[in-house]
Formats: C-alpha cells, structure tokens, sequence
C-alpha cells in the first residue's frame, strides 16, 4: 500500500482535523507544551483554518526542554540527537505505542522504493557503528534503524573504517544479480562506496541507494545532488537513488526523493511547510525559507508540528512523480538566524 497517495488538497482536508486533535491532545498531557502556548497567546479553543495556521515549536527546543505527553512510567524508549550544535542533545521520549508506529511508518515509506521484500544490504559504515549500544550516536541509530529493511549485512568498512574491497566483491559476486539495497550517509557513500566502486570498476547497477546527511561536506568536491546521481550511473551503473530527509525530533518521518531526482516528497501522514523566515508567511513555489515539518506520529511527545534550522524551497505541488508539495533542502540555517527563530521562544518557554 503506497503511503504516497494524497494531493494537497486530500492532504490538507484529512491531516488538519487529526493534527488539530494532536495539539489538543498534547496541550491536555503536557504541562510544558500547554505553557508555551498559552504564553504565545494561543487559546485552548482556538480555530486552525489550515496547516500552515497550526502553532509550531522550533526543533532546538527539545534540546533545551524535557517535553513528553505521557506519564514517567510509560516512556518505552528515550532517544538523544547529536548535539554537534554545543546546545545539548535532543531528548524525544517513546511509550510503546509510538515506537511501535514510527517503525511501521518508516517501513510504508521505504517500501514505495524497496518492495516489499527484505534485500540483501551493503551497509556504508563500521560494523563498530553499532556495537556500543550504550553511547548511542545519531549515526549509529540510523545505521540500526534501516538495517532492520535488509538482510545478508555486509558492511563497507572494516573496523580500522577503511573500505574493505573484497567484501564488497565478494557481496555484489553473490547477490549482485538481483535487486540489493545499500545505505549510508551521503558523505560516506561518495568517499567509500562511489570512489572505490569507480576505481575498481564495480557494477552497482542492481543495487537501491538510500541516503541521507547533507551536502556540507560534498560541496568543496563540487558534488551536488545532480552530479552525484550522473557519476554514479556513468561510473557503476546505479541509477535508483534515494535521499531522504528526516530528523529524530520527528522519528519514523522521513521525506523520500522521488524517483527522478532533486525533489523530496511528503508521506501521506506528514506535510511540510515553508516559511518566510522574517514574516512567517507560507512561502511560494521557488521562494527560499525556513522549513517546518508536519507529522501525525508524534503522539508520545509534542513534535507534530516543528520548525527546523534548515533553508528549504517548495519546487511544485501536485506536478512531481507522486503527488503532494515536493521541496529541496538548501542547508542550514546561518547560526545566528536559527537561533534568533528560537529565541522568539525563549521568553515564553521560561
């Protein structure tokens, strides 16, 4: 069952009503949520015409404020960001209930790409990426979370993270024949999969990448999204790539690039909203700004409705390989800026 189905319109006239229950739902079971709100002016009772008029939270508050909507003894699982902006980690408390969606969800969305059967998977990272349960990284739980949707791990890099060829020859002579999938960060994948695939001239061309992480590091090789997608079909033959954004704040949504390329798509229990970072307004088609992203699954803690620190612009809507607002991530926000989207909040969070 495709979870990327709904136009906007369908969207805004199904996820309004459940998001307005949301907010109500998370106002009655966290203090903290119902604060902020009623400090912005926000009534209880107040009327949402559309998804862009829902009140959001910036992400960094959950770095800086415990908020959950279920009691102490109902949180199943804690997850923790990576805190590489010096504020803190993130903290996005699960009851079982919520764990339990968040990984159904991220399994519809990735199916829409992988089938339903579970493949082969090249993972692009350490094997040592995971074996320390206890300290956690951001990494290390995307690593983990999407190896849940393959089977036959074989991972890229040994344990001194340098890329293990035979390995890798050794799982394309295998399962190379047939569809196979292969995660990894973006960074990663280029330095460890595409430069040793090129230069031992591996055929990829059965393979489905799945990536994420930012561009931030590829720019000084001037690699873009359309270059990394060209060099990979010239070089090894894989033409089925995926990025996707997504963020533990908003865990089990993720948006998926369509199969064409440069566009991310809105599962059809998420949205996205962009906003002019100085009026707020929703922006138009192709005007850059702060991007909001807008989910149905947080119900364990008020993240349904967040406004990120990343640039962002709208590249259509309804006029995309599926259907919905389909948008490109530009980057970060500059520092000062994404902190001055925060401290709009800060007076009233206190």
């Amino acid at each position: 069952m495709s979870v990327f189905t709904r136009s906007q319109a369908d969207r805004e006239a199904l996820l309004l009503p459940e998001l307005v229950d949301l907010t109500a739902h998370h106002r009655a079971h966290s203090e903290g949520y119902d604060r902020i709100l009623s400090s912005l002016g926000i009534a209880s009772d107040v009327a949402f015409g559309s998804i862009a008029d829902l009140p959001w939270l910036p992400v960094r508050m959950f770095k800086t404020h415990d908020l959950k909507s279920v009691p102490d003894s109902e949180v199943f699982k804690t997850l923790t960001s990576s805190g590489t902006t010096g504020a803190g980690a993130s903290r996005i408390y699960l009851d079982k209930e919520a764990a339990g969606a968040q990984t159904k969800q991220l399994g519809a969305t990735l199916q829409e790409v992988l089938g339903n059967e579970r493949l082969p998977m090249l993972m692009v990272d350490t094997i040592g990426i995971i074996k320390n349960r206890r300290s956690f990284s951001a990494r290390g739980a995307g690593v983990l979370g999407m190896a849940n949707f393959g089977r036959k791990h074989t991972y890229v890099l040994d344990e001194n993270d340098q890329p293990d060829v035979e390995a890798v020859k050794k799982f394309l002579a295998e399962y190379g024949d047939k569809p196979f999938l292969i995660f990894g960060f973006t960074f990663m994948v280029w330095l460890y999969l595409y430069e040793v695939a090129r230069d031992n001239d591996l055929d990829l061309s059965n393979g489905i990448l799945i990536h994420s992480g930012g561009w931030k590091k590829l720019i000084d090789r001037a690699v873009d999204n359309t270059e990394f997608r060209r060099r990979f079909k010239e070089d090894t033959g894989l033409t089925r790539i995926h990025n996707y954004y997504g963020m533990i704040e908003q865990i089990g949504t993720v948006f998926l690039e369509g199969p064409s390329g440069n566009s991310l798509y809105c599962p059809d229990f998420a949205d996205v909203v962009i906003r002019n970072p100085e009026t707020w307004e929703e922006q138009p088609v192709g005007e850059p700004g702060v991007i909001e992203v807008v989910s149905t699954l947080p119900r364990s803690y008020p993240g349904h409705v967040l406004l990120t620190e990343d640039l962002g612009v709208y590249n259509g809507i309804d006029d995309g390989d599926w259907p919905g607002k389909h948008f490109s991530v530009l980057g970060r926000l500059p520092k000062a800026e994404a902190r001055g989207c925060s401290d709009t909040f800060s007076g009233a969070a206190a």
